[in-house]
């Protein structure tokens, strides 16, 4: 016999919250600001590695911002489909409670 298992609803409220502003966060450090014109580094090799870092930074940085979108919504729906799951158990239980006649008379 299993023991059942309990979500924290508030818990992936949070993560969900956490992942957004993050993201929000994310949003207005862009990788293009380290960015400089090449001869402010003196050297062209090592401005075109920089160059090269950044682009491919900010691939990552939005494959990242596209994955915790995803990540937080997700989590996001799941609190729905729990509520949703509890408010329709709690109504079963209601109506089992209940007769036709009016409120069962073994549940006082």
């Amino acid at each position: 016999m299993t023991d059942g298992f309990s979500v924290d609803l508030d818990a992936l409220r949070k993560a969900a919250s956490g992942i957004s502003t993050t993201l929000d966060a994310m949003a207005t450090k862009k990788v293009s600001d380290i960015d400089a014109p090449k001869d402010a580094f003196g050297h062209d090799s090592l401005a075109s590695a920089v160059v090269d870092f950044c682009d491919r930074w900010n691939i990552g940085v939005s494959h990242l911002a596209t994955d915790g979108a995803e990540v937080s919504d997700r989590l996001n729906r799941c609190v729905q489909s729990y509520e949703a799951a509890e408010k329709h158990i709690q109504l079963s239980a209601e109506g089992i409670l209940k007769s036709s006649s009016g409120t069962d008379p073994g549940a006082s």
